[in-house]
């Protein structure tokens, strides 16, 4: 599988991480996404119309939906570790794969006005992420209650490696890790899975 990857765009760092943690290699194809906008120049926007990254390639397909590139990476895992088979937990993967990819994508949104000069009000847009991490830490001590550390149930799966990034990045636009502690301990979860990566940015600790 190919990755058109920019090291410090998360969306990518979400597909590399997922790679690692099902043990599966991918060629990364850097790109010059900052300051270059590689990926909106004529070859990338062949590729993707929407001139963004990540891009996915194995042989005949081309991926460029968050998504459906996250799941098909989880679904060439041979054991598939990060895809319940319980139809009701799979139901709530993809529920929150959905909140991950969509919803907080407004994350992706503020950590790059912080960061590399995109335009936005980084104001506005942290308190919409405050707004959506306290959605995730809610249902997360519901979830402690019912002795279910991760999103979806008692194992980690697909939409866990999904959320991660946001809340684990968003240092890098102002917003502390301390208001949320049920995302925090479920953060440290996550960092402790075999093959877990790590990408600039990412603090030491949760």
């Amino acid at each position: 599988m190919i990755l058109h990857n920019y090291d410090l765009y998360e969306d990518c760092y979400r597909v590399r991480l997922l790679a690692s943690c099902t043990e599966q290699s991918l060629e990364l194809i850097n790109v010059n996404a900052f300051p270059g906008a590689e990926e909106k120049t004529a070859p990338y926007l062949k590729l993707n119309p929407l001139g963004r990254l990540p891009i996915l390639e194995d042989k005949d397909l081309c991926l460029r939906n968050l998504s459906a590139i996250l799941l098909y990476v989880a679904e060439q895992d041979a054991q598939k570790r990060f895809i319940p088979k319980d139809s009701a937990e799979r139901a709530r993967m993809m529920d929150w794969l959905g909140f991950a990819c969509d919803d907080l994508s407004v994350a992706t949104e503020a950590r790059a006005v912080a960061l590399l000069d995109a335009p936005g009000d980084v104001v506005a847009l942290r308190a919409k992420v405050r707004q959506l991490f306290r959605i995730l830490d809610d249902h997360l001590t519901r979830q402690s209650l019912k002795g279910e550390p991760y999103v979806a149930g008692k194992t980690p799966c697909l939409a866990d490696i999904a959320l991660f990034p946001a809340f684990a990045l968003c240092r890098d636009f102002n917003l502390d890790h301390d208001e949320f502690p049920a995302a925090r301990l479920w953060a440290r979860q996550i960092r402790m899975l075999s093959g877990f990566i790590t990408m600039p940015g990412i603090p030491d600790y949760h």
